[in-house]
């Protein structure tokens, strides 16, 4: 009887029909409107059913916070993903972005982050490793002599080169086919996994074992997953048990461990599709705010000259930029921050799941309820940002001209991912 009575103050939203819910409601085409849209009528927080499934989708920072800060374990559990299923997850071989929560997932994200880190993520032996390859790309850009050319495509293989050396041990040139296939693998299936097929796939898994021309998105893991295969298989054959050269070596050190364990998360699937996710959150979002930093600067001349100035009086040119260096670039700081703001590098945070019944902003939001937090309606919130549909970096500065990271800043996510 209690729990009927919480249900009664389950977030509201639109009729759904039996069988398929509001799937005949749903732009597929342009997914962000039905994420934003229904808001309209129902507030900040509304719910969605997508087949059998219960959706709640939270808009605006109070709502998205109050979620995945204060209430972060509520909220930290992912949703089954058939297609994933598919392609041979399974429990505690899940990856990390989309590994259940758990004891395996606090596992792997502690083992990744100590391992990253003593690799040099957050040092400044890693500093270096990317002012090396900033300037293999500025050689590469030099090389076009003027001539017009599509920058994503280099951009991509410097930012996959700082992930190569942290998981491989090394970096590639940026003609060397394999490298360059496995980038534009890896991009496709990231891609496809956000793509219309995928989500009706999800929603509707039954489909999955009906042949058909939708299967062929499976291809572009399956061969991602077949060259990060190959990629662990030399270093089993090269690896010495005393000298740890990056990720793969010391997942590859665990699974020897944890062979007597059959509850570890410490498999050579797992460690593929960890790799596999580790390249694809951090290559696609990092090159997207690269790539939109470059378009700013051009539409922007008089904001590209004062970056310039400013870096000019900071570092001069002479040498390289250290992180140091990063507290007396308010302004360039600012502009980094604002074209993430602005861009949408992501739309809306990889869907979760209610770990337990909890609530938000007083609304009750029972187990199992798959979550979408749109991390646009705080970066664009016109309550919180001066111009929040412009660019204007201004809004990361003080009166004073130093930088501030304003609470609404929320370009990834609010919570732990890795």
């Amino acid at each position: 009887m209690k729990r009927r009575k919480r249900w009664n103050n389950y977030p509201p939203g639109p009729v759904s029909f039996p069988f398929i819910g509001n799937l005949l409601q749903i732009n597929f085409q342009c997914p962000r409107l039905a994420l934003t849209e229904p808001s309209e009528k129902f507030g900040k927080i509304f719910s969605l059913q997508v087949g059998w499934k219960n959706v709640v989708v939270l808009n605006g920072l109070e709502a998205v916070k109050e979620a995945l800060v204060q209430r972060s374990e509520d909220f930290a559990d992912r949703p089954p993903f058939s297609l994933f299923d598919h392609l041979g997850y399974r429990k505690n071989c899940e990856g990390i972005m989309m590994a259940r929560y758990g004891r395996g997932w606090k596992e792997l994200r502690r083992f990744t982050l100590s391992t990253l880190r003593n690799f040099g993520l957050g040092k400044k032996s890693l500093d270096q490793r990317v002012t090396e390859e900033a300037g293999y790309l500025c050689s590469a850009f030099s090389s076009k002599d003027g001539h017009s050319f599509n920058p994503r495509f280099l951009i991509n293989s410097a930012v996959g080169n700082v992930m190569c050396s942290l998981t491989f041990g090394n970096r590639f040139e940026y003609n060397n086919e394999k490298f360059l296939r496995m980038l534009h693998l890896i991009e496709k299936a990231f891609n496809i996994g956000a793509g219309i097929m995928s989500q009706i796939l999800n929603m509707m898994p039954w489909l999955l074992y009906i042949p058909g021309p939708h299967h062929n998105i499976f291809q572009p893991y399956a061969d991602s997953f077949d060259i990060l295969r190959e990629i662990v298989k030399k270093h089993k054959e090269t690896r010495d048990p005393g000298f740890t050269r990056d990720f793969i070596d010391a997942f590859l050190e665990e699974i020897e461990k944890a062979k007597m364990d059959p509850e570890s998360t410490f498999s050579e699937d797992n460690l593929i599709f960890t790799v596999f996710d580790l390249f694809g959150a951090a290559t696609e979002t990092t090159t997207v705010t690269l790539c939109w930093a470059l378009l700013f600067m051009l539409r922007y001349p008089d904001v590209q000259r004062r970056v310039h100035e400013e870096i000019d009086k900071v570092i001069g040119r002479d040498r390289s930029p250290e992180i140091e260096d990063q507290v007396n670039l308010p302004y360039t700081n600012a502009v980094i921050y604002e074209t993430q703001r602005y861009c949408d590098v992501v739309f809306a945070g990889v869907p979760r799941t209610t770990y337990r019944d909890t609530e938000v902003q007083g609304f009750f939001i029972p187990k199992g309820t798959t979550i979408i937090a749109v991390l646009s309606s705080v970066l664009k919130d016109e309550m919180i940002w001066e111009k929040p549909h412009q660019f204007y970096p201004e809004h990361f500065l003080d009166a004073d001209g130093q930088f501030v990271k304003p609470e609404a800043f929320l370009p990834f996510s609010a919570a732990e991912t890795i």
